[in-house]
């Protein structure tokens, strides 16, 4: 296929549906070599409000759902789905929820050298499997190193301010478009896709771009 579309992902890499999400699309692309899609990534905060240096998680969860029970309910639905997409994610061991302006900064520093997906791959292994601080220089350096960009580059960059106020602003452009959760994926700059979607919706959407439809 010769025309390619835009595929634009907003999402936040402590968003456990963003990971699912990616699964998902990640699936439907494997079983659709010739899709038409390029994608970027944007940056969507889920906590624009939270400490730099993060918090830790269960004082998160306490404020957020009212302690371990509303959590264990709410994060059950995201359990479900996540063992049906093959995924692991480790919340026992989580001990800080971290403020992910810096990760969004390494995600679009990634995109820059063409290691975008890479980066977002490694940022939620890094926070959903391994259970590490995302908010973090060291880790983000690790991630960093861990899809061939330069560690000590990233380290040095997370010292300044350098793209900061760009993703605040990208940040906030997305919400003052209407987005208010996310995974939300939009086709061709024009059709907004929000949530999770399964396998099978992108194998339908391909299909419809394929034919003209």
């Amino acid at each position: 296929m010769t025309n390619t579309i835009k595929l634009d992902i907003m999402s936040d890499p402590i968003c456990p549906w963003c990971y699912i999400g990616k699964a998902h699309l990640d699936a439907a692309l494997a079983n659709h070599p010739d899709h038409p899609f390029v994608i970027e990534w944007h940056p969507f905060q889920l906590n624009p409000e939270m400490p730099s240096e993060g918090m830790d998680r269960r004082a998160y969860l306490e404020g957020k759902f009212g302690g371990k029970e509303g959590a264990v309910r709410a994060y059950a639905p995201v359990v479900e789905h996540a063992e049906k997409a093959g995924l692991t994610i480790n919340f026992e061991a989580m001990q800080r929820t971290p403020n992910t302006l810096n990760a969004h900064r390494l995600i679009h520093w990634a995109g820059i050298e063409g290691r975008q997906t890479a980066a977002v791959a490694a940022l939620f292994k890094a926070y959903f499997v391994d259970a590490r601080d995302i908010g973090d220089a060291e880790v983000l350096a690790d991630v960093a190193d861990s899809v061939e960009m330069d560690a000590a580059v990233v380290i040095r960059l997370l010292k300044t301010d350098e793209d900061l106020a760009d993703i605040r602003a990208r940040d906030a452009h997305s919400r003052q478009m209407g987005v208010n959760s996310v995974p939300t994926f939009i086709v061709g700059g024009q059709h907004a896709v929000p949530g999770a979607q399964p396998p099978e919706l992108w194998a339908k959407v391909i299909s419809e771009l394929r034919t003209g439809g």
